[in-house]
């Protein structure tokens, strides 16, 4: 409920007093649950007697000038098992720390320690409390003016609020609990103001998949929809844009992430687990982000990491002996810029790298700065000062090769890394930065110096608000003026400051453990040689290369540090789906077959079950016993093919068989440098081989069948020609035997011999 609150867009003070009320209610109530909502802070606290934890809400306002009225708002809470009666809550001041040591020092007490914490400022500012039962919690507010606090000169106090009171078993006055944080002073701007540049990263987890959909746009499919909810106005990335607009910051942003965001803008589909991927349902969200951080960045400094952020510590100790894999970081830099003028319009610079934690060796050095970047951001944890100079120098140091190390402060870049979900921890926070940036300011030195914050790459909802409220609570521009990344880079360097880069050996080994392995490079290489070999192929290669080679970069994102299961079994898909791609493109399976006589054809079919054209591809086929089966003039045979998209194309191959017997046959496809694509296709070939001898004895016996249908044909004719002979006899038998008759006149007939 508490992040809820926090993200409403509401000024912190208001939030917290919300936060306040809702949990008073919740503690009036309810004295158990607040026992286990509020606990002592440390064993050490508990050790020294404190009964009592003191949370600080809200301190307004958290740089106060001469005339302000200071005011603390928080909870006490008795963790006892007494009942604390005659209690008061009162605030103490103690004298201007002396330096950034100091201030840590005094962080790291927690309980009260008579003679050391000094007295409450005059008891009528205090707030009484009659009685505070076991296991419940008050609020409080102390209100005080600030000329009551006597801060005399200009520098950071230590504030403590503590409750004092009697229990059955002590009897006289005592400080049960204290809480402790910093207060600011410099009421009038400095003579010389720290310039201060601070880092705002806009970077998310992989989302995008290999995969796209078969339409001329690519629809890209995803691998979930989180990526909405960071968005959304209440999200963590909707709060980087809206309260990024009010501040004066350095826009530092994956352009990735700009790349995913814009293709949720034109359509978009989800995976589903065991099911066809689903249309998106958030791209008014996207549009929505989209525009407002295209019209907040305009006029503003922009950094663009190389795509999908690459790990360079990875790169640099796991991955640069695997060929292939240093060469991504140079078309990772070119797309970076490309994608953030495209997409916001804006110029951006691509001469900065960002280890991850800012923590260098020289192989990081070298890899970060393989792909023309100059500026190395790192931070003054790696980058150690030896203490020398007595304070803290420029963030610029020229570490040789004409690059220069951008060393982050590191309290200041890791004070909003906690817990900022409790309005408690997040005003604490608030003031030790403030306090941090101001103690800087007055070391003695008589150079202006500029400093970087470069925080986590992906604070959560309430850590971006933390980071936005200190920020405000510089605007003043009492101790610091706000200063871009690129004039930080550029900035005079101290020439005593450290320009040594630390060894090998101190890289962080929890850093070290989080690397992407050796193993995931080397999966990466087989995915893009799969890759180079399918793409030779297709007639429009960029429908492939453009997807997988962005997938490319994202396998080697720093966002996979503490994923590793995620990150090998999105390597994993990637490498499949591309295999399923390469394979709609095959031979199609052939039956046995039968060549009866001296020659035939062999026909052989490819499948391209693609959407686009594939192209320079060769068929060959290989009779295993050119003996017995021939192709041509030897025991092969090729022929140059296209396919059209989803389209079968068939190849006959003219055989020739010398000897009659099995003969297995392989059809295989090649591309045009010779190398085999897809797997090769096995059939048996039933060869049927005639000599002249079996031709001449066939011959033989088809004429003796042409004789033999001759003399038939004759015999028949003669018998034919016999029998019809024969009836033309028998008729002249059966008729009289006269010749022609003349009548006279007594009508007797006489024959005439002619």
């Amino acid at each position: 409920m508490a992040e809820a609150a926090d993200i409403q867009g509401a000024s912190p003070a208001p939030v917290r007093r919300r936060w306040l009320r809702r949990t008073m209610i919740l503690l009036a109530g309810t004295p158990v649950l607040a026992a286990l909502v509020y606990s002592p802070a440390t064993k050490a606290e508990a050790a020294q007697g404190s009964a009592v934890d003191v949370q600080l809400m809200s301190m307004a306002p958290t740089a106060p000038v001469k005339g302000d009225t200071l005011t603390i708002e928080g909870v006490v809470v008795n963790n006892g098992s007494e009942t604390i009666t005659d209690a008061h809550v009162g605030l103490r001041v103690g004298p201007p720390l002396a330096d950034r040591s100091s201030i840590d020092e005094a962080a790291e007490r927690t309980g009260f320690r008579a003679g050391n914490d000094p007295g409450e400022i005059d008891p009528a500012y205090a707030v009484k409390i009659d009685a505070l039962p076991s296991k419940v919690g008050r609020q409080f507010t102390l209100t005080v003016p600030v000329n009551k606090l006597e801060l005399d000169k200009d520098g950071v106090y230590q504030l403590g609020v503590s409750l004092s009171g009697v229990t059955d078993s002590r009897p006289s006055e005592q400080v049960l609990g204290i809480k402790r944080t910093f207060l600011p002073w410099q009421p009038e701007a400095a003579a010389k103001r720290a310039q201060l540049a601070y880092v705002w990263p806009l970077i998310s987890t992989t989302h995008l998949t290999a995969e796209t959909g078969s339409d001329e746009l690519q629809t890209p499919v995803f691998l979930d929809d989180s990526l909405a909810e960071e968005l959304k106005p209440t999200g963590r990335l909707g709060q980087m844009v809206s309260l990024g607009n009010e501040l004066p910051v350095t826009w530092v942003i994956d352009p990735d992430l700009l790349n995913t965001v814009d293709a949720m803008t034109k359509g978009y589909r989800v995976r589903v687990p065991g099911g066809k991927p689903v249309q998106g349902k958030n791209k008014a969200v996207a549009e929505q982000w989209l525009n407002a951080l295209e019209a907040t960045v305009q006029g503003k400094k922009v950094i663009a990491l190389p795509f999908a952020d690459p790990d360079l510590a990875s790169l640099a100790h796991r991955g640069k002996d695997v060929s292939g894999s240093l060469g991504q970081l140079r078309p990772a830099t070119d797309k970076a810029k490309q994608a953030v003028e495209t997409v916001l319009h804006v110029p951006a610079s691509t001469d900065f790298s960002w280890p991850v934690d800012g923590a260098i060796d020289p192989s990081i050095v070298n890899v970060a700065t393989s792909a023309g970047a100059h500026n190395v951001l790192t931070r003054s944890d790696s980058l150690q000062e030896s203490g020398a100079l007595g304070y803290t120098p420029s963030a610029a140091r020229p570490i040789g090769a004409g690059t220069t190390a951008v060393v982050a402060d590191a309290e200041l870049s890791t004070a909003f890394q906690g817990d900022m979900l409790s309005a408690a921890n997040s005003t604490l926070a608030v003031q030790r930065f403030l306090a941090d940036s101001l103690a800087l300011n007055l070391q003695k030195t008589g150079e202006q110096r500029t400093f970087v914050v470069a925080p986590q790459r992906m604070p959560t909802v309430s850590q971006v608000q933390t980071m936005a409220a200190a920020l405000r609570g510089l605007q003043a521009g009492r101790w610091t003026q706000p200063a871009d990344l690129e004039a930080a880079a550029a900035a005079k360097p101290d020439p005593g400051a450290t320009t040594q880069v630390p060894g090998a050996g101190q890289y962080p080994e929890a850093l070290a453990k989080q690397e992407l392995p050796v193993s995931a490079f080397e999966k990466i290489r087989t995915t893009q040689n799969t890759l180079d070999h399918f793409k030779v192929i297709l007639a429009a290669p960029d429908r492939v290369e453009i997807p997988f080679g962005n997938t490319t970069n994202r396998e080697m994102s720093t966002s996979w540090r503490g994923r590793p299961d995620e990150a090998r079994l999105y390597r994993d898909q990637v490498q499949e789906y591309l295999i399923g791609l390469t394979q709609k493109v095959k031979v199609v399976p052939k039956s046995d077959a039968t060549l009866s006589g001296h020659s035939a054809t062999i026909p052989v079919s490819v499948q391209n079950s693609l959407v686009q054209d594939v192209h320079d591809l060769v068929l060959r086929v290989q009779s295993a016993n050119p003996t017995r089966l021939m192709f041509g003039k030897s025991g092969h045979a090729e022929q140059q093919i296209t396919v059209q998209g989803d389209h079968t194309q068939t190849v006959k191959f003219p055989a020739n068989a010398t000897a009659s017997g099995p003969v297995e046959v392989t059809a295989q496809l090649f591309t045009k440098d010779g190398v085999p694509y897809g797997e090769p296709r096995k059939f048996t070939v039933e060869a049927t081989e005639v000599t002249p001898t079996v031709m001449l004895v066939i011959a033989g016996g088809v004429l003796l069948l042409v004789l033999a249908g001759i003399k038939m044909y004759a015999s028949r004719k003669r018998v034919a020609a016999r029998a019809a002979a024969e009836e033309s006899t028998q008729q002249s038998d059966e008729s009289p035997d006269t010749g022609p008759q003349s009548t006279d006149g007594s009508g007797t007939g006489e024959t005439v011999d002619r």
